[in-house]
């Protein structure tokens, strides 16, 4: 009596096949995660803007004009303990607000919120990238 053995393993087509499947994952995956990774070095720049916002209300609160309202990244701000790995440069000038970062690619996307002054107080809008995939 002859038994035959069982087959054992994948087919060379079957490998092959789930092989094409991970590249092309891959193709959509990497992709996706790079701008992700883009996005989130970026919200560094976002967040160091909250402190410089703060500066400029008081600003606005006490001279009630955002002409006087500027300040470069060298002055002594709430900003100091915000800026980070990211962010290289942060200016106000009569209250618009520049963050300028680095890092995330070659072309240091910016980051800029303008401030509009009705019934004596401030409001902000979104802000301005540079860069929209970032915001």
């Amino acid at each position: 009596m002859n038994i035959k053995p069982t087959q054992k393993g994948f087919t060379l087509i079957e490998l092959l096949i789930v092989v094409a499947i991970i590249g092309i994952l891959a193709a959509i995956a990497i992709p996706a995660y790079s701008t992700y990774t883009k996005k989130a070095k970026f919200t560094e720049a976002i967040n160091a803007s909250s402190a410089l916002k703060l500066e400029v209300d008081l600003c606005y609160a006490e001279d009630a004009d955002l002409a006087g309202c500027d300040w470069a990244a060298t002055t002594d701000l709430a900003l100091g303990a915000s800026v980070g790995q990211y962010v290289s440069t942060a200016a106000v000038a009569n209250g618009v607000i520049l963050i300028t970062s680095t890092g995330i690619d070659s072309a240091n996307p910016t980051y800029t919120l303008t401030p509009t002054a009705a019934n004596g107080a401030l409001s902000w809008a979104d802000g301005v990238c540079s860069d929209t995939t970032l915001c």
